[in-house]
C-alpha cells in the first residue's frame, strides 16, 4: 500500500508542477490547439511505453463505452475547460480550485453508489467551497475579472472527478494504463477537431514558438500528462476513487509552489486561508476524520 501512496504523491508533484508549465505555454498559443496536440503526444507516448512491456491489446466491445466516456470527461472536457480557464485566470487560483477534487470525489462517489454522505462529509464539502470562495470571491476584483476563468477550472475538476468513477469500473477488466492510452488518443482527436473549428489557423503558431516552449511542451506531454495520468489511473484502479483523491490536495500545494517559483505569482494570506479550508474540507469530506475518530474510540474502549 505504501508503494501506491508513494506513486500518488509523485503524481501530485508532477501534476502540480505541470500547471505553471501550461500557464507558460498559453502565453504563446491559444488553449485548445496547444492542449489537443500536447495530449496526442501524451497518448502516443503511453502506447510506446506499454508496447515495450507488451501490455497493448485491443479493447472488447464492453470496454469501448468506458474508453469513450472516460475520454469525453477526463480528456476532452477536463483539458478543454482547464486550459480555457488558465487562459483567463492565474495558476495560483487554478491550483486552489483544483484542490476541491478530493471533496467532490468523496461526495459524488457516495451519491452515485447510493451511500449517502454523513453530516461530517457534507460539512467537509461546505468547508471546501468556503476555501474556494475565499480565493475567488474575496479578491480585489470581487465577482468580476477572474470569474469566468475560475468557473472553467471548476468545471474541469468536476469533469475529471466524474471520470474517476468510470475509470474505477473499467479497471476491473482493462489495465488502467492501457485505458489511459486509449482515452488520451481518442480525446485528443476530438480536441483537434474542436481546435480547427474554434481556433482556425492557430496550428501555424507551432512554427514560431521559441525553444523554451518546446521544452515545456515536451515535459508537460510526456511527464505531466502521459506518465502522470498513467500512474494515477493505475493507482486509482488499485485503491479506489475516494482514497486516491485524498492525495489531490498535494496537487494544490505543489501548484501553488510552482506558480510562485516559475511564474512569479504572489501567494497571499488569502490564498493560504483558502488552502487551509480546502485541506480541512478534504479531511472531513473524504471520511478520514470519521475513520480516525472511530479508531481512537475503539482503542480507548479496548483499553478501558
Amino acid at each position: 500500500m505504501w508503494k501506491l501512496y508513494a506513486i500518488l504523491t509523485t503524481t501530485m508533484l508532477i501534476w502540480g508542477l505541470n500547471l505553471p508549465l501550461l500557464k507558460y505555454m498559453l502565453t504563446f498559443m491559444t488553449p485548445v490547439t496547444m492542449t489537443a496536440f500536447r495530449i496526442l503526444t501524451a497518448g502516443i507516448t503511453v502506447f510506446i511505453i506499454l508496447s515495450a512491456f507488451k501490455l497493448v491489446r485491443l479493447p472488447t466491445k464492453k470496454e469501448w463505452p468506458y474508453i469513450i466516456g472516460g475520454a469525453a470527461l477526463n480528456v476532452v472536457m477536463h483539458h478543454y475547460f482547464l486550459n480555457m480557464g488558465l487562459f483567463r485566470t492565474t495558476g495560483t487560483n487554478a491550483g486552489l480550485i483544483l484542490g476541491t477534487g478530493p471533496v467532490l470525489t468523496a461526495i459524488l462517489t457516495a451519491l452515485i453508489l447510493r451511500n449517502y454522505p454523513t453530516k461530517i462529509q457534507w460539512l467537509g464539502a461546505i468547508t471546501g467551497f468556503i476555501g474556494i470562495g475565499s480565493v475567488v470571491l474575496a479578491g480585489q476584483q470581487g465577482l468580476t475579472g477572474l470569474k469566468l476563468g475560475d468557473t472553467f477550472v471548476f468545471l474541469a475538476i468536476l469533469a475529471q472527478v466524474l471520470s474517476f468513477l468510470i475509470i474505477a469500473k473499467a479497471a476491473r477488466t482493462l489495465d488502467p494504463r492501457l485505458l489511459t492510452a486509449y482515452m488520451l488518443t481518442t480525446g485528443s482527436i476530438i480536441l483537434i477537431i474542436i481546435s480547427f473549428i474554434q481556433e482556425p489557423g492557430e496550428i501555424t503558431k507551432f512554427t514560431t514558438v521559441p525553444p523554451s516552449f518546446w521544452a515545456a511542451f515536451t515535459a508537460s506531454a510526456v511527464l505531466g500528462t502521459a506518465v502522470g495520468h498513467m500512474l494515477y489511473n493505475y493507482s486509482l484502479g488499485k485503491v479506489g476513487p475516494s482514497k486516491a483523491a485524498i492525495f489531490m490536495n498535494l496537487n494544490t500545494l505543489f501548484s501553488l509552489i510552482g506558480s510562485a517559483l516559475f511564474l512569479g505569482e504572489i501567494i497571499t494570506g488569502r490564498h493560504l486561508i483558502g488552502f487551509a479550508f480546502i485541506i480541512i474540507g478534504v479531511i472531513l469530506g473524504s471520511g478520514a476524520a470519521e475513520d480516525l475518530y472511530k479508531k481512537h474510540k475503539n482503542k480507548r474502549e479496548a483499553s478501558a
